[in-house]
């Protein structure tokens, strides 16, 4: 093991023993005792209050007072970041491997009892999310160091509607994971603005030399959320999309990730928010087709008809497949 890992080592026999001696640590590690004592130096130079009690019934054990600093996770803390992991694993996080080594260091740094109860709290509790593309993980990782190194990246990227590739040299400021999906958020050279890219589309990725300062303050999230939703502001843009449904299709509606922002009114069987006249045209319809009867649109016109377009283009394409 390094030096920090039996350092840490070294740490958690202290707070689960009231007192150990260097011999026992030195056999539990299986390094030599004069290193025993040069890791007990560097801890006790750090801060770390050990007390060495010499003769017989000698050895080293903590302060009191240190066994409660935030350093040792109790039982509850322990289940948290396990079950957190869990999540990150499911979403690709880009450093799997390091969070892997981690929760095995605190289930190996853990007493028997505490250690069982982890166990129980692990096996009931699963995520399970869309398949996740594990070649990103290396362009992840790139992207994650780059916001927080600051130097700049060059980027292949090929858009949603164009086969070709295009070279942009980017500022990453930092990483958005929204539905399945992981974006970055950067300052793109070429447009001179900041931008969003998705991440399953960065075909190649390369450091350069230049060097860049995220702007203080930055939060990658309020950017992209920005510019995901309408501007509830620009009032004269937006339009009413009234929807009268039965509870449980109105509740999914409060909760959709679009929709739920942009609520105005609301009871248990009705359900009304604003939309851009683009996406209420565009793009609303198509989610709102998925409900089928259960809900029922009751304004503008614009939206029922556009309804009523998607569903004929629906039933003309599936009559026509049966011909064929």
């Amino acid at each position: 093991m390094s030096k920090a890992d039996n350092m840490l080592s070294i740490l958690w026999m202290l707070k689960e023993r009231k007192r150990v001696t260097a011999k026992q640590i030195a056999n539990a590690l299986e390094i030599n005792i004069r290193t025993v004592y040069r890791y007990i130096d560097a801890l006790c130079a750090s801060g770390v209050p050990i007390i060495a009690d010499s003769g017989h019934n000698g050895g080293y054990s903590l302060l009191h007072d240190f066994t409660d600093i935030p350093l040792f996770f109790d039982t509850n803390e322990q289940k948290a970041l396990i079950h957190a992991a869990a999540f990150a694993k499911e979403a690709g996080y880009p450093f799997g491997e390091s969070l892997q080594q981690a929760i095995s260091k605190l289930k190996k740094y853990t007493n028997p009892e505490q250690l069982n109860k982890i166990h129980r709290h692990e096996e009931g509790f699963e995520v399970i999310t869309a398949p996740v593309d594990p070649s990103l993980e290396a362009v992840l990782q790139e992207l994650e160091l780059s916001a927080a190194d600051g130097y700049t990246l060059r980027m292949e990227y090929q858009t949603k509607n164009e086969e070709s590739i295009k070279i942009r040299h980017i500022d990453p400021y930092g990483l958005v994971h929204w539905k399945n999906s992981w974006y970055s958020v950067a300052y793109c050279h070429l447009r001179e603005d900041i931008r969003t890219f998705r991440v399953d589309r960065i075909q190649g990725l390369s450091r350069t030399d230049a060097e860049f300062e995220r702007p203080k303050d930055f939060s990658a999230r309020t950017f992209f959320l920005k510019n995901l939703l309408p501007d509830p502001e620009n009032k004269e843009q937006l339009i009413p999309i009234r929807i009268q449904g039965n509870q449980p299709a109105i509740n999914d509606l409060a909760s959709h990730w679009l929709f739920g922002h942009m609520i105005i009114e609301r009871s248990e069987h009705m359900i009304c928010f604003v939309l851009e006249k683009d996406m209420a045209v565009h793009y609303a319809p198509f989610i709102l087709l998925s409900y089928g009867k259960s809900i029922q649109v009751l304004e503008p016109q614009l939206v029922k008809e556009k309804l009523i377009e998607a569903a004929s283009e629906l039933l003309t394409y599936y009559q026509t497949l049966e011909l064929h």
